[in-house]
């Protein structure tokens, strides 16, 4: 009977965790540069005297989906999507470098190039300053070129844009990063879309079917403990003493 109750009550479990991230990436279906999260079930052994079995199901996180949004033309010239595996660098909140395809860009008061939600942009020599009232041209390599009036052109740097040549790690600030924690280095070939966005992968058809499916699959393992109980009860009633 305790087989039962293990198994019914560690997949509810695995089956509410899989419902958090399925919402999560249901929630970014409109995120830029979204990737979104794969789940799994897998079986991890009880330990323990008399446990040995006991088995649990535990929902993980095999990764991220790599395949690239839909490209949308903005006509905005601070918006970038980046081409093939080419990914943006930014310096995140603790101060390291990270990697994003989120290439909706802002200059902030203080003349700073950064991402929608603030974070610096990384250039090849670091930050990138934009000069007040400069208009802003991104070339596909990345070079930024600013205008201030009737001046002549200046180039204010280059993004600095990376290719990874292994599967980066999703960090729980939405970033990416190596798994070996340092920093990649520039890639000169790699190339951007001026003008244009790319939106998340995330498939909301596909996703909220899952979603059905994952609610589904949690009634019947309360099923199966609301099963177990009835059962108890019904052995105790007749071991009682007459």
């Amino acid at each position: 009977m305790d087989r039962l109750i293990y198994l019914s009550m560690s997949g509810a479990k695995a089956t509410l965790q899989r419902q958090d991230s399925l919402a999560n990436n249901l929630a970014n279906a409109s995120t830029a540069g979204f990737r979104a999260e794969l789940q799994a079930f897998r079986a991890v052994p009880v330990l323990g005297n008399g446990a040995s079995t006991r088995v649990y199901a535990l929902e993980s996180s095999v990764g991220w989906d790599n395949s690239a949004g839909p490209v949308e033309s903005t006509g905005r010239s601070l918006d970038v999507a980046l081409r093939g595996n080419a990914w943006l660098a930014v310096q995140s909140l603790d101060g390291t470098e990270a990697y994003t395809r989120a290439g909706s860009l802002q200059v902030n008061s203080e003349g700073q190039l950064v991402t929608l939600s603030g974070l610096p942009v990384q250039g090849d020599g670091g930050p990138i300053t934009i000069p007040p009232n400069a208009a802003v041209e991104i070339a596909d390599d990345g070079s930024i070129t600013t205008t201030v009036g009737s001046a002549r052109p200046q180039q204010a740097g280059r993004l600095k844009l990376v290719t990874p040549e292994a599967t980066l790690n999703r960090g729980n600030d939405g970033l990416f990063r190596p798994a070996d924690g340092n920093d990649l280095t520039s890639d000169t070939t790699a190339r951007l879309r001026s003008g244009a966005l790319e939106g998340s992968n995330v498939n909301p058809v596909a996703t909220m079917v899952a979603m059905i499916s994952a609610a589904r699959q949690f009634e019947q393992q309360m099923k199966s403990l609301q099963g177990a109980e009835q059962r108890e009860q019904g052995a105790a009633k007749l071991l009682a003493p007459g």
